[in-house]
């Protein structure tokens, strides 16, 4: 079901975070620093290590277009660094200057949040880099946080055990009190939502000091307001858990804990799928890769272990597994035509199609997309030597799937928007549960229009939803125009 592919042994004390864009892995550590590695070849960037915080590191995470990366420390900072340079965007000093135990960006990057160990959280304005709004959310500290899938709201959880929902102006939506007894040590929602009737639903996982790890339903109606309910106890870990993590596509949800251990969960069953046993000391951190099978660890053992998430194990592991990638394969570059292809992304394609073997060779050669595109069994062959016959008959055959791929076709009529009848760009649901362009659907709602464009019946809420699992469709889908 999972394999250790690579180990990272970089940093000199705990990890304490690790997180993973498309291309990228982030980790961070009480070594004060952050180190970024390509997910191609699991080398560190030239960039890397980034030292900016005066004391130990505590939480790092990727925004949505993996082109900054926001961590936070002991010394009260959040820190927005670019993934193209390694510079510091710009630093968010949390307000009383207390420690910051964990921070967030919203999908659209608007905000950036902060929740310290003094009980507050901040709220930043991305673009003008202001401090938007700051409060006190808890007498405990703030140690973990995660905004939901709309960006317009997010859950705090605290050291006291507590569950929040909370607006983006820091008005309480709900609260589930003593959610995880000694508390809650991390948080996280679910990437996808769904318009159910009246009320928007999405999935919340939360562990804590109990041994537990908890999957909630949260709906927030435009009438009854903002509830929360229980849907699984998880307990198969022996020790406190510390960090937990949904798939991109909500299908599995892992979690690390105490016992050293990593578990992996169906998360719409509940059902433990696979055990994960090879650090020595406290697994203080998960994440799912969002385009690849990977799974990524760290520990107090100083050290990040890559999983690969199929092969092997019960007919159920490699089912959820194929639900991981189904879908998303080649995530990371599909969202450019072939011809547009940098070294970096065909060393991913490699990746992806299990050619991992034939990276360092590419590279040494300076193979492109458009390369890519020209190469024959005579070019590998006699220029890039690759001697396995198998192999290259291997190669060939996936270039000419690319160059299929580029003779196009009609777009499929759900990537359509039902008032523009155009290609979406930024799907969102509605309260309806149907998919619309963000733009036209905005304006068609700011034209006092509170009736569904497809039912005529009223929407009982504006409330708009990313899709992110069709606009993934749809990346891939133009890559192949």
């Amino acid at each position: 079901m999972a394999s250790a592919i690579h180990t990272f042994r970089d940093h000199r004390d705990d990890v304490n975070c690790c997180a993973l864009s498309p291309t990228l892995l982030a980790t961070c550590s009480g070594d004060k620093t952050v180190r970024v590695y390509s997910l191609s070849d699991f080398s560190e960037l030239p960039f890397s290590p980034l030292s900016g915080h005066g004391y130990g590191v505590h939480w790092c995470c990727f925004s949505t277009c993996e082109s900054y990366l926001a961590s936070c420390s002991t010394d009260a900072a959040v820190i927005i660094w670019s993934m193209g340079t390694g510079e510091i965007m710009f630093k968010c000093e949390h307000p009383g200057r207390s420690p910051v135990r964990v921070s967030a960006i919203a999908s659209d990057s608007s905000v950036v949040l902060s929740g310290a160990s003094d009980g507050t959280v901040a709220i930043w304005n991305f673009q003008s880099r202001t401090l938007r709004r700051t409060g006190t959310v808890t007498e405990a500290s703030v140690v973990a946080c995660s905004f939901t899938p709309c960006g317009q709201m997010f859950v705090t959880g605290c050291t006291l055990g507590d569950l929040k929902v909370w607006d983006l102006d820091l008005v309480q939506l709900h609260a589930e009190k003593d959610a995880h007894d000694l508390g809650v040590t991390c948080c996280q929602c679910d990437s996808i939502s769904q318009a159910d009737g009246e009320a928007v639903k999405f999935r919340l996982v939360s562990c804590g000091q109990d041994s537990q790890l908890k999957i909630w339903i949260i709906s927030q109606h435009a009438a009854l307001g903002c509830r929360m309910q229980l849907l699984h106890t998880l307990k198969a870990q022996s020790g406190p858990v510390l960090s937990c993590a949904f798939s991109n596509d909500g299908q599995l949800v892992a979690s690390g804990s105490v016992d050293k251990t990593v578990a992996l969960y169906d998360a719409n069953h509940g059902s433990l799928l696979h055990t994960l046993s090879q650090h020595e000391r406290h697994v203080t951190t998960v994440a799912f890769a969002p385009a690849l099978p990977y799974l990524a660890s760290g520990s107090m053992d100083k050290t990040v272990i890559m999983w690969r998430l199929g092969g092997g194990g019960s007919a159920q592991c490699a089912e959820a597994t194929a639900a991981v990638c189904q879908g998303r394969k080649r995530a990371g570059h599909s969202r450019l035509l072939v011809s547009d292809w940098a070294e970096e992304h065909v060393a991913a394609w490699l990746a992806d199609e299990g050619l991992e073997e034939l990276v360092s060779i590419f590279r040494r050669h300076n193979i492109d997309g458009p390369e890519l595109l020209g190469l024959t069994k005579d070019t590998l062959a006699k220029e890039l030597h690759v001697d396995s016959v198998g192999l290259r008959g291997k190669v060939v055959r996936k270039i000419e799937e690319l160059r299929a791929a580029l003779v196009g076709s009609p777009a499929p009529d759900e990537f359509l928007c039902p008032i523009t009848q155009e290609v979406m760009k930024d799907p969102v649901i509605a309260a309806d549960g149907f998919s619309y362009e963000r733009e036209a659907m905005e304006s068609w709602i700011g034209a006092k229009n509170r009736t569904s464009p497809m039912t005529n019946l009223p929407l009982q809420t504006t409330l708009l939803t990313p899709n992110r699992m069709l606009k993934m469709a749809i990346a891939r889908w133009r890559a192949t125009q």
